[in-house]
């Protein structure tokens, strides 16, 4: 994915502000409102570590500012708020032997933890791909907005990673075990999906977002939300409860796939789609959603750390990346290549201490002594 210039969305929004624009993300004030626009259209605003380092610097920045009295974000282009970290950058780094993806890391959870904790309402349009880094830019923030073109996910263990950027703390919170589902088999889940999963808060029509934003400008985001938002559409993953709580009940995934496949249908295509992935992955994210429980979000980031440095050095996220989207033939070859060659010792490996490498999330950004 390379840097990419502001398409006519994105120039629009600068024109109907005042503001200015460090490249891959634009900044501006409208009223009391910080406009930030990912502006990365061609590769969906994928994430780098400029861009995450700009969104912390003017979030810290504004959080102190007065003349802000709240946040949006949102994305450039037609295709969608962010589709995740800028993963062949990743890859590269790698192939290097480097550690700017471990730096990477660290500022986008610091990213993370400061919009959850957010002295002011700190509002997300979640509209078209919001994946994986999306997510955590997103669905921690006070006010997410979704719409009918939301696709949203945390598709990691298709590349034999693991959801991060506080992402294992969300889905274990969602109802019964629709977490657990979406975080093993990766699915792309519609904006009435998100709403049950407690990833976002309300339903916008994409039409309406425009009119939102300008009411932003003036409006508490409580009062101009709910003028714009309607009832959303049934969630199919809500519907699909009666086989998903009782077939993810378990802490084992051989023994997950076996009762999706008793119980046939949606599940069994379930069953299939979890072993298409990383064995390793699937695995280390079971115990991650299950280890999370009782955490709070900066104790999650920081075994989320811990998890992504040791895919770093294995097999499998490497060899993930290049089938998907290096070499592109999608058939990626796992090692070790089934469910029941993962043993217990080499899940628990990934949560082992880092020692002075450990992430360290003591205060947030714009806490103040």
């Amino acid at each position: 994915m390379t840097e990419q210039t502001a398409d006519s969305q994105g120039s629009q929004s600068i024109a109907a502000g005042v503001g200015h624009t460090d490249g891959e993300v634009l900044f501006e004030q409208r009223g009391h409102l910080g406009v930030m626009t990912l502006n990365r259209p061609k590769a969906v605003n994928a994430l780098n570590a400029g861009m995450v380092a700009a969104m912390l610097e003017r979030l810290v920045a504004w959080a102190d500012d007065d003349g802000v009295a709240a946040v949006l974000v949102q994305g450039s282009g037609e295709r969608g708020l962010c589709a995740g970290g800028d993963i062949v950058a990743i890859y590269r780094d790698i192939l290097a032997g480097g550690d700017e993806t471990a730096g990477f890391w660290e500022a986008e959870y610091r990213l993370n933890s400061l919009i959850s904790g957010y002295p002011k309402p700190y509002v997300a349009f979640m509209d078209g791909l919001v994946l994986g880094g999306g997510v955590g830019i997103s669905a921690h923030g006070s006010v997410r907005i979704v719409t009918e073109r939301t696709r949203t996910g945390m598709p990691e263990t298709t590349i034999g990673f693991v959801p991060d950027v506080g992402g294992t703390l969300l889905l274990s919170r969602s109802p019964g075990e629709a977490g657990t589902h979406a975080a093993l088999t990766g699915a792309h889940l519609d904006g009435a999906d998100a709403l049950f999963l407690g990833l976002a808060d309300h339903f916008v029509p994409s039409g309406r977002l425009a009119d939102l934003a300008a009411a932003l400008e003036h409006e508490r985001p409580e009062a101009a939300v709910g003028r714009f938002a309607e009832k959303p559409p049934a969630s199919r993953l809500e519907a699909q409860r009666d086989w998903i709580d009782p077939s993810y009940a378990v802490d084992d995934a051989e023994e997950i796939l076996r009762r999706l496949r008793v119980a046939g249908g949606e599940a069994a295509e379930a069953a299939d789609t979890i072993e298409a992935k990383s064995p390793t992955a699937v695995k280390v994210a079971l115990a991650s959603l299950r280890r999370v429980r009782g955490l709070s979000l900066d104790e999650a980031l920081a075994q989320e750390y811990r998890v992504g440095l040791r895919c770093l050095s294995g097999h499998d996220f490497r060899e993930g990346i290049r089938a998907q989207v290096v070499d592109k033939d999608r058939n990626p070859r796992w090692r070790p290549p089934t469910l029941s060659d993962v043993h217990a010792d080499d899940v628990e490996r990934y949560f082992a201490p880092l020692g002075d490498k450990e992430l360290v999330l003591l205060e947030r950004e714009t806490d103040h002594a």
